[in-house]
């Protein structure tokens, strides 16, 4: 197994048992008393805020790695804190970008990844990284910002990536979700 495999493998597994503990399995049913994911003793159900095209919402955590599935996914973005309140800090500070919302407050799957800064990112400038350390793993370059802008928008990260300035590192881990657009 090649080295960069590896470290895939160990941040995946790293990244899909630390959020079992803390998302674990939740009914949107019960989301009027959720409480944040970060405070709320590791006991689901539970919430964070996501940013959507620059807007924060909050997301119901219903399930986290389901079943293997056809129904479609879309992406769940982990990123750097873009304020200086994280949207959630187990296991580590950070921030989470969805795309568009829908209209309806329905169950989505979102896959989840690591942004990260490139190395041509850092190099020319043109992404600032907010070095985090997860634990038993190291120090890795979470994108703060790209060309001077904060990553609020899926767009603006899906830009980035595809110039070469982020990485767009696939954790393997897939939560089920619900959002209140009015939120």
């Amino acid at each position: 197994m090649s080295k960069l495999r590896l470290i895939r493998v160990l941040l995946g597994t790293a990244t899909v048992g630390a959020l079992t503990i803390v998302l674990g399995a939740a009914s949107p049913v019960q989301a009027a008393g959720l409480k944040n994911c970060g405070d709320n003793g590791i006991v689901a159900p539970c919430f964070e805020n996501v940013w959507s095209n620059g807007v924060q919402v909050k997301m119901t955590f219903v399930q986290f790695n389901p079943a293997p599935s056809n129904a479609p996914t879309r992406n769940f973005y982990v990123i750097a804190p873009q304020t200086g309140a994280p949207q959630g800090w187990v296991p580590f500070l950070h921030d989470h970008v969805i795309g568009n919302l829908s209209a309806q407050n329905h169950q989505v799957r979102y896959h989840a990844f690591f942004v990260l800064c490139s190395a041509q990112g850092i190099a020319s400038g043109g992404c600032v990284p907010a070095m985090t350390s997860i634990p038993g793993f190291g120090t890795i370059p979470f994108a703060n910002s790209v060309n001077g802008q904060k990553l609020t928008s899926a767009d603006t990260i899906e830009s980035a990536a595809n110039a070469g300035l982020l990485t767009l590192f696939d954790t393997g881990g897939v939560v089920v979700a619900t959002i209140n657009p009015q939120q």
